[in-house]
């Protein structure tokens, strides 16, 4: 493969990763306070809130590193091997997670979206768990092949 086409998904996931990085200092925040404001009987909004988004933000950043680093596979030559298998892997359990703390935020957004009266904010919260479920699945299956892969590289590599 053209270093030219691994380099423009690198470009693409750099681009992906600094407005999410944007929103988790600007936007976070601020979603917090309102929700203080719609239940000001409730302070503890905000740091379940804040602990949830930011959560989502670790799997997040780590799986981006890991199709990083899974670019740079493909790049050095060595896409069908282990460390590819691994990296499939981390990506899957990654996607699982962020999928996992937003089933468990979704009453907060709940409550947000009542007493707003915006049910686009539940919506929103359920492509996120959707998407990052279908990414998990992809990446299992994506992982099963290159494992099925390998081992039939290894055995043709052993008859000759």
């Amino acid at each position: 493969m053209k270093r030219g086409s691994t380099l423009f998904l690198k470009v693409v996931l750099i681009l992906i990763g600094i407005p999410v990085l944007a929103l988790c200092i600007y936007l976070v925040p601020k979603i917090a306070n309102y929700a203080v404001e719609l239940y000001p009987d409730h302070g503890y909004l905000d740091a379940l809130v804040m602990m949830d988004l930011y959560a989502t933000a670790i799997p997040f950043y780590l799986a981006l590193y890991q199709a990083f680093k899974l670019l740079g596979y493909i790049d050095k030559g060595t896409a069908f091997s282990e460390l590819s298998v691994r990296a499939l892997k981390i990506i899957k359990y990654c996607a699982m997670t962020f999928s996992g703390l937003y089933v468990i935020g979704l009453p907060i957004f709940y409550l947000i979206a009542e007493k707003d009266d915006a049910p686009g904010i539940i919506v929103i919260g359920l492509v996120l768990i959707g998407a990052s479920f279908v990414i998990a699945v992809f990446a299992a299956v994506l992982q099963k092949l290159l494992k099925e892969a390998i081992d039939i590289k290894s055995e043709n590599d052993l008859t000759v």
